[in-house]
């Protein structure tokens, strides 16, 4: 349980830094949007990190890898806005 909540944790200051790191008009609007795709973000970093062989089952992964993982996951939302597969629910229009 301890392990989940620390991918929580990381996960949200990491959505904070890529969002930070990755300013645009296709970034997630709002607070529980950029928070949500940094925890994604991070479970992200930490089933590739566990697949691969860098974690243990047990452990979540660190700052940078989450932040790396939040970035992957808001490259993926800009370019899904971008198509128009999906609607950004911050530009209403």
């Amino acid at each position: 349980m301890s392990g989940i909540l620390w991918i929580i944790i990381v996960g949200f200051v990491a959505g904070m830094i890529a969002r930070w790191l990755s300013p645009g008009p296709n970034n997630p609007s709002g607070f529980i949007l950029t928070c949500v795709l940094g925890i994604a973000g991070a479970f992200l970093s930490t089933f590739i990190g566990q697949a691969i062989g860098w974690y243990s089952p047990s452990q979540g992964a660190g700052f940078i890898t989450a932040t790396i993982g939040a970035l992957v996951v808001l490259f993926i939302w800009n370019r899904l806005v971008a198509s128009g597969r999906i609607s950004d629910p911050g530009n209403k229009v």
